[in-house]
This record gives structure tokens, C-alpha cells and sequence, in this order.
């Protein structure tokens, strides 16, 4: 029984002194000093998560020099307007509350990238008087991006698609009703524009009840595209 009990008051001894060390050891001044487990098993090797790039425009890759990054996606049917950005800004969009169904073109500097204006046009109305005008009056080394929403053909006339297939577009031609189309191309291009996209409006596959599915393109467009 001395035996018994002589142990046991060992046992609490060592127990006493191991809980001041630990106290000593971890408790300073009245306050807690963490622990963190990997440090206390000898590694100091603290995993951090890397930070998420966000690249203009919300886009997946970056650009490098002497191009502007750019996001065109354009109307969804008749109910969810376009968006046009470029280098971080959005020009036109619903939040903006500057778009309209048919054509929405934004107009910028290829040199700096700078707004010049922006103007939308409603085919379906028959617009396109004014969008010839405009399309005219574009000053070379200009950038054009156009997003289109509900229906960009109706009532195009031929002028209208040479003036847009001379900016470098390989679908303008083609621009019918309620058919799906984004697109960058620029005054005094040499060639086609490899920035478009188009989807004609299909009603065997259509993913919306009369019209195509979104448009969204984005990339890098070089300064003074031509």
C-alpha cells in the first residue's frame, strides 16, 4: 500500500512540474501565446494559399504589351442585355443601362484605347439609316467592338454590310433575324478580323425558345489593329 501510494504521488509530482513548465513556457505577462501544431512537431513550412489574379476585363489569361484586353459578350434572347469591355472598363452593359436590342457598338482609339462614343441601333426599327452614317463616319486606326442583343439583322441593307465587312468582319453578310454576333475589327484593316464570332438563329438548335445561344469572346487585341 506504501508502495501504491508512494507512485501515485510521484505521478502527481511529475504531473505538477510538467503543467508549470508548460504554463511557463506558453503563458507570458497574463497572456495566451497560439501554437501551432507544425511549428511545435519542429516545421516551420506554413502553407499559404495563393492569391487570385484578377486579369482587366475578368479575363483568364493576361496581355502582354502593346494590346488591349477586351470582353464582348453579347445579349442573351430578349431579356439579358450585352456587355462590352476593354482594359478593365465596361463601356456598355445593362448595369450601365446604355444598351439596346439590335447593335451596340462601342467606338475607341487604337492608339490609347480611350472611349471615343458609343451608339446603339435597333435593326428591327430600322435603324439603319443612322447606322451607315456612323459607320462612315469612323477615322482610321479607330477600333470598333459591337455586341449584338434580340436581333441584328432585320432591315440591314447592303451598304451597311460592306461598311462592317470593311472594318474586317467575315459574318456581316450573313447578319440576320435574331441571329447572334460579336465582333472587333478597325478603320483601314488589312484582311479579316480574327476577333468574331457569330451563331445564326436556329430553331432546331437553339438553346433559347427563338433565339441562339450567348456570344462571348475575349482576348487581346493589338494597338492600331490593321
Amino acid at each position: 500500500m506504501r508502495v501504491t501510494g508512494f507512485l501515485r504521488g510521484l505521478a502527481l509530482l511529475f504531473t505538477l512540474v510538467t503543467t508549470w513548465f508548460f504554463a511557463t513556457a506558453y503563458f507570458r505577462h497574463g497572456s495566451v501565446k497560439s501554437v501551432n501544431l507544425r511549428s511545435w512537431l519542429g516545421s516551420n513550412d506554413v502553407p499559404t494559399k495563393a492569391a487570385k489574379v484578377r486579369n482587366k476585363c475578368g479575363n483568364e489569361n493576361s496581355c502582354p504589351e502593346n494590346t488591349f484586353a477586351f470582353k464582348i459578350i453579347s445579349g442573351a434572347a430578349n431579356v439579358v442585355g450585352p456587355s462590352i469591355c476593354l482594359e478593365g472598363i465596361v463601356f456598355m452593359s445593362a448595369v450601365k443601362n446604355n444598351i439596346d436590342r439590335g447593335l451596340n457598338i462601342a467606338l475607341v482609339n487604337g492608339t490609347n484605347g480611350h472611349l471615343i462614343k458609343m451608339a446603339t441601333f435597333d435593326m428591327y426599327a430600322g435603324d439603319i439609316k443612322d447606322l451607315v452614317k456612323f459607320l462612315e463616319g469612323i477615322n482610321e486606326g479607330s477600333l470598333v467592338l459591337i455586341a449584338s442583343y434580340d436581333d441584328p439583322g432585320s432591315k440591314m441593307n447592303d451598304d451597311a454590310r460592306k461598311l462592317l465587312t470593311d472594318l474586317g468582319s467575315s459574318y456581316a453578310t450573313k447578319l440576320g433575324f435574331r441571329d447572334n454576333w460579336v465582333f472587333i475589327g478597325g478603320k483601314g484593316l488589312k484582311g479579316k478580323s480574327p476577333f468574331e464570332q457569330y451563331l445564326k438563329n436556329d430553331k432546331d438548335a437553339n438553346k433559347y425558345d427563338g433565339w441562339p445561344e450567348v456570344l462571348e469572346l475575349e482576348g487581346c487585341v493589338p494597338q492600331k489593329m490593321g
